[in-house]
């Protein structure tokens, strides 16, 4: 008996010693946190053109992109993209912060009302706009969509509604199914326009529970597995539709849209060949994004990624995902940082989607570090 009460004693302190050493851990660490404060901070001061209350697109403007005799100055959607999911997982951590609607506000400047159903092009309306991408709008419908399963409100829940009604448009029979790149380019169709097309969808069907999202979501997954998906269980880049050729290039944010809509579908339907699946794709995808400990691509792209892995962490409590991806995470953090706050992209320019996606990064690891064991 006193032996007894003695091993007794000895594993209650055992473990109130690892879960005091844990939380030290996690209370003393908060450096996502200030990282992510910084950038904001440096994003603001180096891309923020009060005057014109627009975004910059890079920071020097002897970089800004000249069209057709024009200097597109101010930023693509694709970078208010960005910054809109990053803001969505701030406001997660800062709920009284409201950096949402100013965005959502900002990208009215891009919204294009034409038929066949509103959408938003690439660049400002009154400024020589460009071409609509399903892609850029699906990518606006998803942190919509995240908004709305945290706040419930109506507004959040319509953008995400129209976003799908227009890339919707972009679908047809070609090849089988599938959502092309950008409307009024029949030319291919990409897991970048299909993955979040998915996402939109099953994101509708949580919120509404209206089957014909999900549907929807399963017809275009089970699409985009049969036709770009590579024999190690990644994603290829596109299919062309003339003739079914594939564009193999493979980056992390074509991966992380199919990764995430497998743990949707889990979600949904507690059916484990999803989870499997989801398993399956991330664990190759560790390996082959994160295993230099070096990202293989830009910061926005391997964003993508992470929200796959943060989401499946709710069903695989296995940390490695996260903690593979951090060791990459802190390598750009130390070594592609300049004295501005800043990070240079792969082109040797500093641009705004790049930033927005470290942002979301950072204050997704800002979550990470207060609710798991990083080290």
């Amino acid at each position: 008996m006193i032996f007894n009460k003695k091993a007794l004693f000895l594993v209650l302190f055992l473990t109130c010693f690892s879960s005091m050493l844990f939380a030290q851990s996690v209370k003393n660490n908060g450096v996502y946190k200030k990282e992510m404060q910084a950038l904001q901070a440096a994003i603001n001061k180096n891309f923020y053109d009060k005057a014109s209350g627009y975004y910059f697109v890079v920071v020097d403007s002897a970089k800004r992109e000249k069209k057709n005799g024009y200097t597109r100055q101010y930023t693509y959607l694709w970078s208010l993209c960005a910054m809109y999911q990053a803001a969505n997982e701030i406001e997660k951590l800062e709920p009284k912060a409201n950096l949402m609607d100013p965005l959502v506000k900002n990208m009215s400047y891009y919204l294009n009302t034409a038929p066949p159903a509103p959408g938003y092009t690439d660049y400002i309306m009154k400024l020589k706009p460009g071409e609509r991408y399903y892609d850029d709008n699906e990518w606006i419908g998803i942190a919509a969509l995240d908004a709305y399963a945290r706040t419930k409100k109506k507004s959040d829940l319509a953008l995400g509604k129209m976003m799908y009604d227009f890339v919707m448009t972009g679908y047809d029979q070609a090849l089988g199914g599938g959502v092309y790149w950008k409307e009024g380019d029949l030319s291919s169709k990409n897991t970048c326009s299909n993955g979040p097309a998915a996402l939109v969808a099953l994101q509708l069907y949580q919120a509404t529970k209206n089957k014909a999202y999900l549907d929807t979501a399963l017809k275009i997954v089970n699409w985009t597995n049969s036709k770009l998906q590579t024999p190690a269980k990644l994603y290829y880049d596109n299919i062309r539709v003339r003739n079914g050729s594939i564009g193999k290039a493979t980056f992390s944010y074509n991966t992380g849209t199919m990764l995430e809509s497998y743990v949707y579908l889990y979600e949904i339907t507690g059916d484990k060949k999803y989870l499997n699946e989801a398993n399956v794709i991330a664990d190759s995808s560790l390996e082959f994004f994160y295993g230099r400990d070096k990202f293989r691509d830009g910061y926005w792209f391997n964003a993508v990624l992470l929200r796959a892995y943060q989401h499946l962490l709710k069903y695989n409590k296995d940390t490695k995902y996260i903690i593979g991806f951090k060791k990459c995470l802190d390598n750009s953090l130390k070594n592609e940082k300049n004295e501005q706050g800043l990070f240079t992209g792969r082109d040797g320019v500093q641009n705004l989607v790049e930033h927005g996606g470290m942002l979301e990064i950072l204050a997704r690891y800002a979550w990470l570090e207060s609710h798991y064991n990083l080290n």
